[in-house]
């Protein structure tokens, strides 16, 4: 599944604090960094998105090992907008059957019209775009403290290190 957007400069300087130069710039680095670790993901947090989602609608939380692997991709359009990409190569997901019939979980499947044979491909289609959002949410607050402290005081200002 791929999940892709074009995000307008103004947007991210006016709601997420950071420039689309610094973002590929920190995208480009963890990228560099995942390939030398040898990981199955480029990315910041996909199987934190997974995770949720997976235990919200009965998944088997097992599969988030393959799951998880994803390829995060972001360049500069040539008007100086965002484009960014996640591919997941191979999430592992049901709409019906196991888990997925337990009451809360069917609730939350049937609130997204997901429940019930034939959905997959929709519920596939929302799980990319949450892990999309993920992945530019927490690159951008990575992107917008480069070179400041500002990534440690919010945590200590909010009482994340209490």
């Amino acid at each position: 599944m791929v999940a892709d957007a074009v995000v307008p400069k103004e947007l991210l300087l006016s709601r997420m604090r950071t420039h689309v130069r610094q973002l590929v710039l920190v995208q480009r680095l963890t990228t560099e960094g995942a390939n030398l670790a040898g990981s199955h993901n480029n990315g910041c947090q996909s199987a934190n998105a997974l995770a949720a989602l997976f235990i919200a609608t009965g998944q088997d939380v097992a599969a988030l090992a393959e799951s998880s692997a994803a390829h995060l991709f972001m360049e500069e359009t040539p008007e100086g907008d965002l484009y960014i990409s996640v591919t997941l190569p191979s999430l592992v997901l049901a709409t019906h059957g196991g888990g997925t019939g337990l009451p809360t979980q069917r609730e939350c499947l049937e609130l997204m019209d997901c429940y019930g044979g034939g959905r997959v491909r929709r519920l596939a289609e929302i799980v990319a775009g949450v892990v999309l959002a993920g992945e530019l949410s927490l690159g951008c607050a990575l992107a917008s403290t480069m070179g400041s402290e500002e990534w440690v005081s919010s945590h200590e200002k909010l009482g994340r290190n209490r």
